[in-house]
């Protein structure tokens, strides 16, 4: 069965997160939805979007597992974000941790080294 994720982010303030998730993400969205909506293609089928709804804005919790955790993380530093938090799990999994500015986790994982 095909699998399509469409993991969506509220925000307080659409223009300030668009840029943020653009920083964090390396690119601008591929798709603008609205005035108020952007959608991320992250692989095929699997899409991050954040909507403005200040009502709900920075409960949501994301974790992108990727093949090229170290190179990621790095160029997400470069790009001036760094993480808020480090953890290497017992099996030797590593995640990075962001905080968008209404406080969403967006986390990174990677494979043991």
């Amino acid at each position: 069965m095909p699998l399509d994720l469409y993991a969506g982010i509220y925000v307080r303030d659409y223009q300030a997160a668009r840029s943020w998730y653009a920083r964090l993400l390396g690119s601008e969205p591929d798709f603008v939805a609205s005035d108020a909506e952007a959608v991320w293609e992250l692989a095929d089928h699997r899409s991050l979007v954040i909507e403005e709804n200040a009502e709900h804005a920075g409960h949501s919790i994301q974790t992108i597992f990727i093949d090229d955790f170290d190179t990621r993380i790095a160029q997400i530093a470069v790009r001036g974000i760094k993480p808020v938090k480090r953890e290497t799990y017992p099996n030797g999994v590593r995640k990075a941790l962001f905080r968008d500015p209404d406080g969403n986790e967006i986390a990174f994982g990677g494979a043991p080294v």
